[in-house]
């Protein structure tokens, strides 16, 4: 019946709104603990969470777990769908120390066994997590990155970036594992990266913001 209506009446395209790219997003459940919501060792928390911490979600179905929307591209902000059913950004809290995308293969990359040292301090753990994916990210831009490193970035920028290092170590070792640097490589002598606005401007990835996503069309 849809297929004859429409091939007699036609059919008005109406643009998603941001409320609808949002919705349209990945759906994970997860619990809202003491510190914020926890996913891959990234804690997303605010304020606003706070009378929502430790108690279950209205959901019986998911286990008391709250419905959470998440970007692939850009885990920096996740939205979670609190009682008033709105979906409500929650930010990473080292969302300020990191200005570009990354993916969860880009986290997963950084999780070197050296940093495992901090494991059985999550807060320290998480924290040398966020520094090294910012000194990932610099190493990147400044052109001081491996090939995989630069595969692993590129992935969620859409402008060119500066040419790998070679190295004589550089065995074209897959993105899955820990990238391989030589001694000299060191990141104390990087220029560090603009603040967020300025970064956002000359590569077109700011944070994600679904409203101006469907204002675009």
């Amino acid at each position: 019946m849809w297929a004859d209506l429409v091939a007699v009446a036609g059919h008005v395209p109406v643009p998603l709104t941001g409320h609808d790219y949002l919705e349209l997003l990945p759906v994970r459940w997860q619990a809202i603990t003491a510190s914020g919501i926890r996913i891959y060792h990234r804690t997303y928390d605010a304020d606003l969470l706070a009378p929502y911490r430790g108690q279950p979600s209205p959901i019986t179905a998911r286990g008391g777990k709250w419905e959470i929307h998440h970007n692939p591209h850009d885990v920096r902000q996740i939205w979670v769908r609190l009682p008033d059913g709105e979906l409500t950004e929650i930010p990473w809290i080292h969302r300020d120390h990191v200005h570009q995308p990354f993916n969860d293969h880009t986290w997963q990359h950084i999780r070197t066994p050296a940093l495992h040292d901090n494991h059985g301090d999550t807060e320290q753990y998480e924290a040398d997590l966020a520094d090294a994916l910012d000194q990932l990210m610099r190493r990147v831009h400044s052109g001081h990155a491996t090939t995989t490193e630069q595969a692993l970035i590129a992935r969620t920028t859409a402008i060119p970036l500066p040419t790998a290092r070679r190295q004589e170590h550089d065995t074209g070792q897959s993105a899955d594992g820990p990238a391989q640097r030589d001694e000299d490589d060191s990141i104390d002598d990087l220029p560090d990266l603009p603040d967020d606005d300025t970064l956002a401007a000359a590569t077109g990835f700011g944070l994600y913001d679904a409203h101006e996503e469907a204002d675009k069309w």
